[in-house]
């Protein structure tokens, strides 16, 4: 690993400002994902600003009914919240099937949003990767993409979002909220916040250098069966294949966010539209523009049948 220098902040403008006025320089929350990329070298900041004493670890009421959950609650906190497990069911879900309980209790939510890519030669310092290192190219094109991205890659990269809580989010239409280093906040709808890769891979969001989350809103309850189910290689600690995080109503209609398919959670409003026609309908409309290299093409027909057993198990519930 390589030297560094390491501050701890005192507030979130502090923070934002630190990182802002400082190259290379990176937020440190939870550090399960962060540290183990320094240990390889595939991330070398020169300087680390530690926001974990800032007071960003409650789960609020918001006046509009919802929740404001905290940038830095933690995700085993998060899914066990009664608010959260009554009423936002497909997230607690969603965050249980990620990584294991030692890891929940250490991950940030802003930091599960911000995880990196889980592609192999994104983690080989060896190999070329638009991601790690702009310009050098992507070996996973021609190269192992068995369990890399279908549908919103580019020429330059064909990576995935490896997280589960963001496709729940993105299913319930969070808000991701920032602060800059002026003291600026924003607001950020969640369908905007993941970035596909297009000729800049290496950005994995819209963030810009030294934006602090500071929470993540999440609106009014929506009601419906709340599902989750994950599809990977081997039953724990694994990343998923094909995800599919749902919020079904009685009539047939609902919300659906596939996870393991693209460089961000893969929601589709249109395909939505055709629910109540079958997974099939919908998932034809999902995966339209879909670009699988051969070894993937399979994440196609196991999104199909996965949607299929969500709405399934939707009706039985």
């Amino acid at each position: 690993m390589k030297s560094f220098t390491y501050e701890r902040a005192r507030t979130p403008a502090e923070a934002a400002a630190a990182v802002a006025r400082t190259p290379g320089a990176k937020f440190l929350a939870g550090g399960t994902n962060l540290l183990d990329l320094m240990k390889l070298e595939v991330e070398t900041p020169t300087y680390l600003v530690d926001v974990q004493d800032l007071a960003l670890d409650r789960i609020e009421n918001t006046g509009e009914g919802g929740l404001r959950i905290g940038a830095l609650v933690s995700n085993t906190a998060l899914s066990a919240d009664m608010r959260v497990r009554r009423d936002y069911g497909v997230l607690a879900r969603a965050i249980q099937a990620g990584a294991s309980g030692q890891l929940r209790n250490k991950a940030t939510t802003a930091g599960n949003l911000l995880q990196r890519t889980r592609c192999p030669y994104f983690y080989d310092t060896a190999m070329p990767c638009n991601k790690r290192a702009p310009g050098s190219g992507c070996a996973a094109i021609g190269g192992y993409s068995r369990q890399l991205a279908v549908i919103g890659s580019s020429d330059t990269c064909i990576a995935t979002y490896p997280g589960d809580m963001a496709q729940a989010m993105r299913v319930l239409d969070a808000t991701v909220e920032t602060v800059n280093a002026r003291g600026a906040t924003r607001a950020i709808p969640i369908a905007d916040f993941h970035r596909l890769p297009g000729d800049k891979p290496e950005r994995d969001n819209v963030l810009a250098h030294g934006e602090l989350i500071t929470a993540v809103t999440l609106p009014p309850p929506i009601g419906g069966t709340h599902l989750y189910r994950k599809v990977r290689d081997r039953a724990s600690y694994a990343f998923a294949l094909v995800s599919v995080a749902a919020v079904l109503q009685r009539d047939g209609t609902g919300r659906v966010c596939f996870g393991g398919v693209a460089h961000k959670p893969w929601r589709v409003e249109a395909a939505e539209a055709v629910l109540p026609k079958g997974a099939r309908a919908a998932a034809a409309i999902a995966f339209a523009d879909a670009r699988p290299t051969e070894a993937a093409r399979f994440k196609l027909s196991l999104a199909t049948r996965t949607l299929a057993a969500v709405i399934a198990e939707g009706k039985a519930g």
